[in-house]
């Protein structure tokens, strides 16, 4: 059996000794691919670096590539990658790098050159199929009042059971809600993107919650396991939840909250901004309301407001601005018998009969009229919704 590729071994030696954000690194590994880079960090000089990094050897450059290498190097020095891969393997850890089938190579590719060097994985989940749905990031402050977390719980549980995957970054306040709300859902498929190692979740106050994640889902890190949280890889963090979703919404947020820096990362990459008002006098929507006015960010103040965002209008065919054009010709019964197909699972024909009391030549002719509308398909004997298109 073969060991991990040169390109594995290299991603994950990056992940070790570099910041996610260090511009030296990340230049470095844009011009040279992280296997060459590696060999440059090694035993390469400042000027080589600037060279083949296509940067002017000014002084104040070769001082911060003088600097770069020092500081990979020393940690370099006492690194051994196997025995990382090893340590993490015993831990279910999983790292991922763009030869993986289920890297989100194309939500990440937005990120171009601050890409992340590889991602490390805690959980049994399938990323890839998480990822194959609209995701919507619901983010906010950690110090959240019981309003937002009511939003947040309603938003996210209404999202999920729409079959819309819910990413948020595993904090106290809105992110614990939303995550919260996305597990309650029938079906329901949440991910936390953290800041620091998997093996050793942050914040301790949440390792249940998060644990439950890992357990049905997935928990995601750039951090390699042993990496301390700090306020910069917080910073960096936020980056790859506006990349990983197609719309990111601000529950609740203070004038300087860390969401808004994820509202500015998604804006910046083109994706969707939506933002929850609040009472003018309450502090924790003041972040939300400067959005409102500042930024292009989108109102919204119910779960039908941020279907509309998603991929396709809505995940499960129920809303967006087409497909509810489309449901409103509906008659009443077929409505009825749309809403009794569930979102993410299926049910034969005698099941649904059990669910809208309607007599079966009925049920079975509203089907058929659903069916011809791209509502509902069949699987076998059983009726289900469309699944969403995956995305590569």
């Amino acid at each position: 059996m073969s060991g991990p590729s040169p390109d594995l071994l290299a991603r994950v030696t990056w992940s070790l000794i570099a910041e996610p954000l260090d511009e030296v690194a990340l230049a470095l590994r844009r011009h040279c691919g992280p296997v060459d880079a590696l060999d440059l960090a090694r035993t390469g000089t400042a000027r080589e670096l600037l060279r083949r990094t296509g940067t002017e050897p000014r002084p104040g450059a070769e001082r911060a590539a003088t600097e770069a290498l020092s500081r990979w190097r020393h940690r370099l020095s006492s690194l051994d990658v196997g025995a990382v891969l090893a340590d993490a393997g015993r831990r279910r850890l999983r790292v991922l790098t763009p030869e993986a089938p289920d890297w989100p190579g194309q939500r990440l590719a937005d990120l171009a050159h601050e890409q992340p060097s590889c991602l490390w994985l805690r959980g049994d989940g399938d990323l890839g199929e998480l990822l194959g749905r609209p995701v919507a990031a619901i983010v906010g402050a950690r110090a959240s009042t019981r309003y937002g977390e009511d939003v947040a719980t309603s938003f996210a549980a209404g999202l999920a059971a729409r079959g819309a995957a819910v990413l948020s970054g595993g904090a106290y306040g809105i992110d614990a809600s939303a995550h919260r709300g996305a597990l309650h859902a029938t079906g329901g498929a949440t991910a936390a993107v953290l800041a620091g190692g998997l093996d050793r979740l942050y914040p301790r106050g949440n390792s249940d919650l998060l644990e439950r994640i890992a357990a049905r889902h997935v928990l995601i890190s750039e951090a390699p396991p042993g990496t301390a949280p700090t306020r910069w890889r917080f910073l960096a963090r936020n980056r790859l939840i506006a990349a990983l979703a197609d719309a990111t919404v601000v529950v609740e947020a203070s004038w300087r909250s860390g969401a808004l820096s994820t509202a500015r990362r998604a804006d910046s990459l083109r994706r969707v901004v939506a933002a929850v008002p609040g009472p003018v006098t309450s502090a924790a929507s003041a972040g939300c309301h400067r959005l409102l006015r500042e930024s292009d960010a989108v109102l919204v103040t119910e779960v039908q407001d941020v279907l509309e965002l998603l991929p396709g209008g809505d995940p499960a065919g129920e809303g967006g601005f087409a497909v509810q054009d489309r449901l409103d010709l509906l008659e009443p019964a077929d409505r009825r018998v749309l809403d009794a197909v569930p979102p993410r699972s299926s049910l034969d024909l005698a099941g649904i009969v059990r669910e809208v009391a309607l007599p079966e030549p009925q049920v079975a002719g509203a089907i058929a009229r659903l069916e011809l509308l791209g509502h509902v398909e069949h699987a076998g004997e059983r009726i289900r919704r469309p699944r969403p298109e995956r995305r590569e």
